[in-house]
């Protein structure tokens, strides 16, 4: 029961991060509370494990943000944005080994990964559902 307890705590501090931070217009409080809730699924991290491992995330996430941005204002190429990203996760998987198994250090990356694909893909049915829509072919 603690530590299911403790697990809630540490998520809502994560997602009041998340929601203290500057709203996006499509958004992105939302999906980060989604891609937040995900992790912590997969990853069925033990308190000792999550009080490590979400202040490393949060540092993790606002340095890929930051790159994104930085790639959007100054219109920057987007194979530098790649490989800034891709430093920024070779850096952290180390920090995130730390705090974890190697073995759950991977299974973060491999579910941030398949939640931007999860994302993408309701994004694309949603986008069909539209246009179905518009053409009056569905229901």
């Amino acid at each position: 029961m603690k530590k299911y307890l403790l697990i809630l705590l540490l998520t809502i501090g994560v997602l009041f991060k998340a929601g203290a931070q500057e709203q996006e217009p499509d958004g992105g409080a939302k999906l980060q509370a989604l891609k937040i809730a995900w992790l912590t699924k997969k990853l069925d991290l033990s308190p000792e494990e999550a009080q490590r491992f979400w202040p490393i995330y949060n540092k993790y996430t606002d340095e890929i943000r930051a790159i994104r941005q930085e790639q959007k204002q100054k219109n920057t190429p987007v194979l530098d944005m790649e490989d800034k990203i891709l430093a920024v996760r070779k850096k952290y998987n180390g920090e995130f080994s730390k705090a974890l198994s190697a073995e759950k250090a991977n299974t973060f990356f491999r579910s941030e990964r398949d939640f931007g694909n999860e994302i993408r893909k309701e994004l694309q049915e949603r986008r069909m559902n539209r246009q179905l829509n518009k053409r009056g072919l569905r229901d």
